[in-house]
């Protein structure tokens, strides 16, 4: 794609990202005209000589370098296609980073930075909780190939960190921190900064230093951008609030040229490529991520003032509502645009409790995953997170009573209407 529609800026004024959505990295002049990006729904391209194909492969394995101001041929669409590659070039806008790998869902993003970046004997320290397929790669899957894991409450901070940095350090070397902020489900907040500086004061005599992962599909890239506090990648499930209309399953990581193109090498040999399908519909929904994530970002401010003030509810995990004088307000404020649209509130009951108020709704669904334009609410305890063991659930804050409910974009008092009937 022509390099002229790379363009960030008319003049000295700077685009923002709502505006580079728009037409970003794509010259519809290279496609008929099309106002649109095509989906170059396509396995593999031609090349116009047989030195030409040598050359792509060399650019595309590593072999050779790219110079300056060229840019590699297309080979392949496991490894590269124009869709996709658009795709990956405005989310990396998003995150404010150099580059970024789209992948065929958010855990394959995860699971191909993690292989990554972690061979047998090395440890990885991740925060409590997290989203329950992550945990289970972390603690079943990697510990199938000897790479151990040292986890720790996210609530207990920096201590917490140190702690579990501490007893990584004896066990092998750490290979990566992963950490998802605010938590899954409970919307515990951590200081990247700060555990950026930890982490390199701690292993400061390791040599080959950790890579700081966030999983940013809670808040970002609208209410949160990890890699401008010090993070080397941000990682979302495109699935949710990025893709947001609840029809297409997807990964990305950003980050720095060096590390991506890394990423980018194990992506394509492992095969976690996005499909160019998907990438075009994740095109259609960066156009209107910042009014969708509004949008339900207000809602959700409203369906919390009525769950504060109902009877039945004895504990809502909304990072709006931190005081002054929580520890985690500082971070917010520091960290966070926003509070977002998904939250956990937990009823009184225990399971039977919160079923109860569940089967009764009649326009939130009931469903898993979040950032969709339709509001979904479920049971973590029971769903996402019921590979999780019971012990280590009550330690994290996941109660049989809780629920997690993730704003769409209908009336606000629709939902309040359909929430109060269940819960009466």
């Amino acid at each position: 794609m022509s390099t002229s529609y790379k363009k960030t800026h008319i003049g000295d004024h700077p685009l923002q990202a709502e505006s580079l959505m728009m037409g970003y990295g794509y010259d519809p002049q290279l496609s008929e005209g099309s106002i649109k990006c095509p989906n170059f729904q396509t396995s593999t391209f031609v090349f116009k000589s047989a030195e030409q194909g040598k050359d792509f492969f060399n650019l595309v394995s590593g072999r050779r370098q790219l110079k300056e101001g060229e840019q590699a041929g297309l080979v392949y669409s496991r490894f590269n296609n124009p869709t996709v590659e658009i795709a990956e070039n405005r989310i990396a806008i998003w995150d404010q980073a150099e580059d970024c790998i789209v992948t065929g869902s958010g855990m394959s993003a995860i699971s191909t930075t993690l292989l990554t970046f972690s061979k047998p004997g090395d440890v990885v320290v991740y925060s409590e909780p997290i989203y329950g397929g992550t945990d289970t790669l972390i603690n079943v899957v990697l510990k199938q190939m000897n790479i151990l894991s040292v986890g720790y409450l996210s609530s207990d901070g920096n201590i917490g960190l140190e702690r579990a940095l501490t007893k990584a350090k004896a066990l092998g070397p750490i290979s990566v921190v992963m950490l998802e902020t605010p938590d899954n489900p409970t919307n515990n907040l951590i200081d990247i900064a700060e555990c950026k500086q930890l982490i390199d004061a701690v292993t400061a005599s390791q040599e080959s230093k950790p890579v700081l992962a966030i999983d940013n599909t809670m808040l970002g890239p609208i209410w949160q951008q990890p890699l401008s506090h010090g993070a080397d990648l941000c990682l979302y499930s495109l699935t949710k609030y990025v893709g947001g209309h609840s029809d297409l399953i997807g990964g990305s990581c950003s980050g720095s040229k060096a590390l991506i193109s890394r990423i980018r090498k194990v992506r394509n040999s492992i095969g976690t490529t996005m499909d160019s399908n998907t990438a075009w519909l994740i095109l259609r929904s960066l156009e209107t991520l910042k009014i969708r994530m509004q949008a339900a970002n207000d809602g959700a401010k409203k369906v919390v003032d009525f769950l504060q003030s109902h009877n039945k509810v004895s504990r809502i995990d909304y990072p709006g509502l931190l005081k002054a004088d929580n520890p985690q307000y500082q971070i917010y404020q520091k960290q966070c645009h926003g509070a977002g649209s998904t939250f956990s509130f937990e009823v009184a009951g225990g399971e039977e409790g919160a079923f109860d108020v569940l089967n009764k709704l009649k326009l939130v669904k009931l469903a898993v995953s979040l950032g969709g334009t339709e509001s979904l609410v479920q049971h973590p305890a029971a769903m996402t997170h019921s590979g999780v063991a019971k012990e280590r659930r009550a330690e994290i804050g996941i109660t049989d009573g809780l629920i997690r409910i993730s704003i769409g974009i209908e009336d606000a008092d629709d939902i309040i209407a359909d929430l109060s009937q269940a819960l009466a």
